[in-house]
């Protein structure tokens, strides 16, 4: 008889349990955000926690593997100025490429064939391209980068948020994450510090200029054909964007729930599909 499989954690497990999965299955999810100033009322930990809570549940419900959380990504706007405290640990474009290259590197080199992974960090999307394509490229693997969150596309929690459009439900710190950080742990979340928050644009800017989320997007004349770089301070006084007062720990839990889910089923389609390694030893490992 087979032994039982004590985790999805890979990092809770020895060789031998990992042998014995990827006699089934040639599948690993790889959680990644960020740790970043989520305004005065959420933990800097609050991307890294939906990264995690899907895959975690997504892994056990699909019977699949994943990784340990990397939990830092590319976040320079949040770090404010020197001193002042604010706890954001960010690391440039390079360096998460370079991390994300060798940490997809060494799992191919085990014999997983196919990468998923699961982005809780929404600026970490402006630098990935160049890595998913190099990991593909240079292995033949199958690799994927799975976004289980909103900012303006709510996508799959649409009909749970009851913030309107104008109070950015899916947006840092407000109703969305607040939400599933008092579903993943409530005692970490001060809502008595809570803050709704409006965008505006940056003092540098002319008023001719308008701006309503995070997005780096801004609007002249009514139309968004300018991006500027910004820091995230520039745009909003707390950190926060949007109204978290609508927040409950039942809306996160059943975001968590959907998200999984969604991720399940594409396990399932992705599974079946067929992946050459060609390039499977990493050799350029010192």
């Amino acid at each position: 008889m087979a032994e039982q499989q004590l985790s999805h954690c890979l990092a809770d497990l020895a060789y031998p349990d990992i042998q014995a999965y990827l006699q089934r299955s040639d599948l690993i999810l790889v959680p990644m955000a960020s740790l970043e100033q989520h305004g005065p009322h959420l933990p800097l930990s609050t991307d890294t926690v939906t990264a995690y809570e899907v895959s975690k549940r997504a892994a056990e419900q699909a019977d699949v593997l994943y990784t340990p959380t990397i939990w830092t990504g590319y976040s320079p706007q949040h770090m404010r100025g020197p001193g002042q405290g604010m706890g954001t640990i960010t690391i440039r474009a390079e360096t998460l490429l370079n991390l994300l290259y060798d940490v997809a590197r060494s799992l191919i080199h085990h014999g997983f064939n196919k990468l998923i992974f699961v982005n809780g960090h929404g600026s970490n999307v402006k630098v990935i391209d160049p890595v998913l394509r190099k990991i593909r490229y240079n292995t033949g693997a199958l690799v994927a980068f799975y976004k289980p969150y909103a900012e303006r596309y709510m996508g799959l929690v649409k009909d749970l948020m009851e913030n309107p459009p104008d109070e950015t439900p899916g947006w840092h710190s407000s109703e969305l994450e607040t939400s599933q950080m008092l579903a993943h742990n409530a005692e970490l979340v001060r809502m008595e510090r809570a803050a709704r928050t409006e965008t505006h644009i940056p003092q540098w800017l002319p008023s001719a200029f308008n701006k309503a989320d995070g997005a780096p997007d801004v609007q002249f004349r009514g139309y968004q054909y300018f991006q500027f770089p910004m820091d995230h301070d520039e745009f909003t006084d707390t950190g926060v964007i949007g109204n978290p007062m609508r927040a409950s720990a039942e809306k996160g839990e059943e975001a968590f729930r959907r998200y999984a889910a969604h991720l399940v089923d594409a396990i399932a389609e992705l599974q079946k599909v067929d992946v050459h390694v060609h390039t499977r030893e990493f050799r350029d490992r010192v």
